[in-house]
């Protein structure tokens, strides 16, 4: 495992945001799939109800509601952010960056890096750890991580294996230079033998030419090569094999174990693959927070939005967390780390929507 341990830098904040439309299961697709195979599936997932962007509303739009909701709450100036990344599968453009529309609309200096990194469900750990590392080796004296994703958008409607899964969300953290703060670990692991296992074939540079129709698959699921493809084998199998060892490998590494932390913040792929990780590194469900019953999997934002939601309403306390996001790549990583409660905000509803994003053609 690739491993960092970096000190004096703070997470100093973090606030969510999901739109205002919520769609629940049984009403939504009770007359197109039967009631009976909603409730198989919520059983199944552990998803009952999620939010979901409507058309014009992006990752990025939530991603900047949910900084200004923390940028507002902290009483932070915008001149004083040196570093931007915004983490997402789902971009306002294939072209700039969307880290550099968010500069934009955030107002940000020009002695600011942004850029984005394509990465979903371990995207956040991965982010926390390159901003930290930037942090670590330059001036940066604050710096913001952005996470979104609209996943809901590249899903096909008819195909089981997935319409349902998935809700849309994003986050913003705030990172801080701080003399004496705890210390953050990390550890991260790639395997891209598994490129295919969760993938839009189409839609990019590769299979530029293949056609739009939606034809039935193999897996009994109707969809196209420009829909998002699951392998649910691969990854349920590349999950239940590979994440429990890297968290026991850390905790090892770092002489903890899960009696040292009060909670394990885990990514919302599946309530079923969430009840064997907390299995097999020995951590019971009471330190194992579930939030994807009324947000659905949200990808890279689903380890912030499951902190908010178990501690954005507490004052005045400490908790000790271990994260671990895995999945798309594949890729998967690990981060320990001490956050004061009083920095997590509730999370907000939006129907925050850019509306000067295209260019005049005159």
């Amino acid at each position: 495992m690739i491993k960092s341990t970096f000190q004096n830098i703070k997470i100093s904040g973090i606030a969510c945001a999901v739109p205002k439309k919520k769609d629940i299961l049984l009403e939504k697709y009770a007359s197109a799939f039967g009631e009976n195979d909603i409730r198989k599936f919520s059983k199944m997932t552990g998803v009952v109800s999620r939010h979901v962007a409507v058309a014009e509303q992006t990752a990025s739009d939530l991603a900047y509601a949910a900084t200004e909701h923390l940028m507002k709450y902290k009483n932070i100036e915008a001149s004083s952010i040196e570093v931007l990344i915004f983490v997402t599968q789902a971009p306002d453009y294939r072209m700039p960056s969307t880290a550099c529309v968010l500069h934009h609309r955030l107002g940000l200096s020009k002695d600011c890096i942004a850029f984005d990194i394509n990465l979903g469900c371990s995207g956040y750990v991965v982010g926390l750890q390159t901003i930290s590392a930037l942090m670590h080796s330059s001036n940066i004296k604050r710096g913001l991580l952005l996470v979104g994703d609209t996943s809901n958008k590249n899903i096909a409607p008819e195909d089981k294996s997935s319409c349902m899964l998935f809700g849309d969300a994003g986050s913003a953290t705030l990172l801080e230079k701080r003399q004496e703060s705890p210390t953050i670990h990390t550890a991260m692991r790639t395997d891209g033998n598994g490129y295919k296992s969760i993938i839009i074939p189409a839609g990019a540079y590769r299979n530029m030419d293949v056609p739009k129709e939606r034809t039935l698959w193999g897996d009994g699921n109707i969809r196209s090569d420009y829909d998002l493809y699951m392998n649910g084998t691969d990854v349920f199998n590349f999950t239940l094999s590979e994440v429990p060892i890297l968290i026991n490998e850390f905790m090892t590494d770092v002489n903890t174990s899960a009696d040292d932390y009060d909670a394990l913040i885990l990514h919302q792929a599946n309530v079923y693959i969430l009840k064997q990780v907390m299995k097999r590194t020995k951590f019971p469900k009471e330190k194992t927070p579930i939030s994807m019953d009324r947000y659905g999997n949200t990808s890279v934002t689903s380890i912030p939005l499951t902190i908010a939601d178990s501690y954005g309403n507490i004052s005045n306390g400490a908790v000790k967390l271990l994260m671990c996001g895995f999945g798309i790549g594949l890729s998967w990583g690990v981060v320990s780390c001490v956050l004061e409660t009083d920095d997590i905000l509730p999370i907000i509803e939006s129907d925050e929507i850019y509306m000067d994003g295209g260019i005049n053609h005159d």
